[in-house]
């Protein structure tokens, strides 16, 4: 058998030698369905014509998921806050929307903008999970599309996306009546420090104001919610107390860094909320420099309006 290896060389490598440009599309398609997104889109696309083709199958685009990426890469950069950064993520999503051909369902990225978000409420009604963190040029006017054109919406986290208002929070409680989780956190506005040369000063300072209206619309519209994170809001204690009427369903409950709640809002709301197995508190140490002592006068007042507990840790 050496001898006859010896005489014929390519006989013994003949299957590694095979050309995998020559594998069917319904075999490449299946090969790059184990590939994550970013090995696709930073490998694969670039080989030939024939992979390229196979990497645009619209089976493979049913879920678009870089919030992973964007995660494994932390700390946040200040070069994803550039308008450059926003146009290729926009160019991704528009090529996935259109990829897709509606059958996207999950959308996960961050610093998109109008512009792209607009083409999948257009190409993809069947989406049920969209994240748009951070993104500083989504509006009302992309969201709203969102609403009418995606009815079974179940998932929505727009958190740090401070374009968006009440307006289209209401829309999406009205158009999406299986919405279950909403994540519409904020960031640390109480010591802005670890934002600062990262984000842009004027988008920290464009934090929206009005946390009670918003707990209002989502008390009134989106009362099948389960989850539910409403990270450094500023809505007072009537905010809180209309979202604990009103969802009552809840069944996990984020509030921290909220300041403008107290103890007996905390415990009101708990009450109400028979279902809820989850409830993340305000608890926050906040720096002395950054609180008003004439304001709140002794310590342990501070640490009840803040249900901080840790007035005095290290």
């Amino acid at each position: 058998m050496e001898k006859e290896n010896r005489e014929n060389p390519e006989s013994g490598c003949e299957s590694s030698m095979r050309n995998w440009a020559d594998l069917t599309d319904v075999c490449l398609v299946n090969v790059f369905s184990r590939l994550p997104n970013e090995d696709r889109w930073k490998s694969t696309m670039f080989v030939c014509k024939s992979w390229l083709e196979a990497t645009q199958d619209r089976s493979l685009f049913c879920k678009f998921d870089l919030e992973t990426v964007f995660e494994r890469v932390k700390p946040d950069r200040s070069a994803w806050w550039e308008p450059e950064f926003e146009k290729r993520i926009d160019r991704m999503v528009r090529s996935v929307a259109e990829w897709s051909d509606g059958l996207l369902l999950e959308l996960l990225v961050r610093h998109c903008s109008d512009h792209a978000l607009s083409v999948v409420a257009d190409r993809c009604p069947n989406v049920q999970v969209l994240s748009i963190r951070s993104c500083p040029n989504v509006t009302d006017v992309s969201l709203s599309k969102i609403a009418f054109s995606c009815s079974l919406l179940r998932e929505l986290d727009i958190s740090y996306c401070y374009e968006i208002s009440y307006k289209s929070l209401e829309l999406i409680g009205q158009k999406c009546p299986n919405l279950k989780v909403l994540k519409r956190n904020h960031m640390n506005w109480l010591d802005p420090s670890q934002h600062l040369g990262i984000v842009p000063s004027e988008y920290l300072n464009a934090l929206p104001q009005d946390g009670d209206r918003e707990a209002s619309m989502i008390a009134l519209s989106m009362k099948n919610l389960e989850h539910l994170e409403l990270r450094f809001s500023k809505m007072s204690a009537n905010g809180l107390t209309l979202i604990a009427e009103g969802c009552v369903n809840l069944e996990y409950f984020d509030l921290f860094g909220c300041a403008n709640l107290t103890g007996r809002a905390m415990e009101q709301a708990s009450t109400k909320l028979k279902k809820l197995a989850t409830l993340v508190k305000p608890n926050f140490y906040i720096p002395r420099p950054l609180f008003n002592m004439e304001r709140y006068g002794h310590w342990r007042l501070y640490d009840e309006r803040f249900q901080t507990n840790a007035f005095f840790q290290i």
